[in-house]
């Protein structure tokens, strides 16, 4: 499989970095007055002075599991992105995740959004209200593939098999839509179940929001079938088979709750790199000085 070890290693530091810089600049804003929306755009926007140690953890955690899966990301599609150098592949997966996110951020938001930072899958944030957000957006995202890149290289390679082209990127769909279905499953069942709210109520006071309370409440509907599809065609890979037939249709039916958007995407890439001969052949990925 993937070197999934050196990229979420390369990944977490590169989160690291992104933290300590936040830190940085918050203390900074206590002190002298810059634009805060800015940084929020470059994904930036950590605050100091939090009373509540549980929301101090999520803050630091969204970096954290930003890096992880960048770096899985990474890991599994290294072979396949384009670029002569690791830091050339991370800038390109990077703009890639960036598309993603600005995709997600105009179809579960009606027409062009007037404000605010989206992420997808809390990766890169993504910004589009204005020419100079979305700027500084961007940049971050290519600032954070390039740091992903060259902390990349500096970490030691392995032997990795692949056992069918396309396993490993189905692989990080198939657990990123698992935690994505489950997270959103326990909340509906709490608001349900427990809360006695029907779903059609909890629609009915989504008011000028129901578009996006829909397509997550779909994410319990349709993103359950559309992930064991997914697994079935993951299941096909392991037998040196293709999965395209199964791994197009469950990633597509993801991608529709829009939630869901990166792991459905995912899956099809790998559904469609799955195409290509099985091998079985050691490759050792090397460092690039």
């Amino acid at each position: 499989m993937a070197d999934f070890k050196r990229g979420i290693k390369a990944g977490a530091a590169a989160a690291g970095i992104y933290l300590i810089t936040s830190v940085i600049l918050a203390a900074i804003g206590q002190t002298f007055y810059f634009r805060t929306d800015f940084v929020s755009a470059a994904g930036l926007g950590f605050q100091l002075g939090f009373v509540d140690s549980f929301v101090l953890a999520s803050s630091i955690w969204s970096y954290v599991f930003r890096g992880i899966v960048f770096g899985a990301i990474f890991a599994a599609l290294y072979g396949f992105l384009p670029g002569a150098t690791s830091v050339r592949k991370a800038v390109v997966l990077s703009v890639f995740l960036w598309i993603v996110g600005a995709v997600g951020a105009i179809y579960m938001t009606p027409g062009w959004p007037s404000g605010g930072t989206f992420t997808v899958a809390g990766l890169l944030p993504v910004s589009l209200s204005s020419i100079g957000l979305t700027l500084v957006s961007i940049l971050s995202a290519l600032a954070f593939g390039a740091v992903v890149g060259a902390i990349w290289n500096r970490l030691k390679g392995k032997e990795v098999m692949e056992v069918r082209n396309g396993a490993p990127a189905l692989l990080v769909g198939l657990i990123l839509g698992g935690l994505g279905w489950a997270s959103e499953t326990v909340g509906l069942s709490l608001s349900v179940v427990i809360g006695g709210i029907p779903i059609s109520q909890i629609l009915e006071r989504a008011g000028p929001f129901w578009w996006p309370t829909t397509l997550y409440v779909s994410v319990v509907f349709l993103g359950l079938p559309g992930w064991v599809l997914a697994f079935l065609a993951w299941r096909r890979t392991r037998r040196g088979e293709s999965a395209i037939k199964l791994g197009v249709p469950g990633g597509a039916v993801m991608a529709l709750t829009g939630v869901m958007l990166l792991e459905g995407v995912l899956a099809i890439i790998g559904a469609v790199l799955s195409r290509r001969k099985a091998t079985t052949e050691l490759s050792i990925v090397e460092n690039e000085q």
